[in-house]
């Protein structure tokens, strides 16, 4: 099961994989450029890792607070691969784990299990 975290609420874009035998992340600047190249950041990231979108079975993205436009940018992003491939997501702030001190991205996805964050909360409607 590999796991995709994405946080673009912040100074830098956080891009993280967590699979059972590996972590690996990277970082770019927060800025217009690259949130209009999110998609490729992500797609590259994944290629550098030898996955594609396909091998991922869970994301985790941070809904802020934070950046506007790198926040509306990534749930944009997420929602769409979500309805073209059907991977489940979790919108998670840091605000969720109160009590938890010294929060690490590779502990998102317990985190969220343990305070019961829900699956695909952000969920729109389309009229027909």
């Amino acid at each position: 099961m590999n796991k995709l975290i994405i946080d673009a609420a912040n100074e830098n874009i956080f891009l993280m994989i967590i699979n059972k035998n590996n972590i690996y992340n990277t970082t770019h600047k927060n800025n217009k450029i690259n949130y209009e190249k999110l998609v490729i950041l992500i797609t590259d990231f994944l290629g550098l890792n030898n996955l594609q979108i396909n091998d991922i079975s869970l994301i985790y993205i941070n809904r802020g607070p934070g950046s506007f436009a790198g926040i509306r940018n990534s749930l944009s992003i997420i929602k769409a691969i979500h309805f073209v491939k059907k991977i489940d997501y979790y919108c998670y702030s840091f605000q969720d784990f109160k009590g938890e001190n010294n929060i690490e991205y590779e502990n998102i996805p317990n985190l969220c299990d343990k305070f019961k964050i829900k699956k695909n909360l952000i969920k729109p409607i389309y009229m027909s």
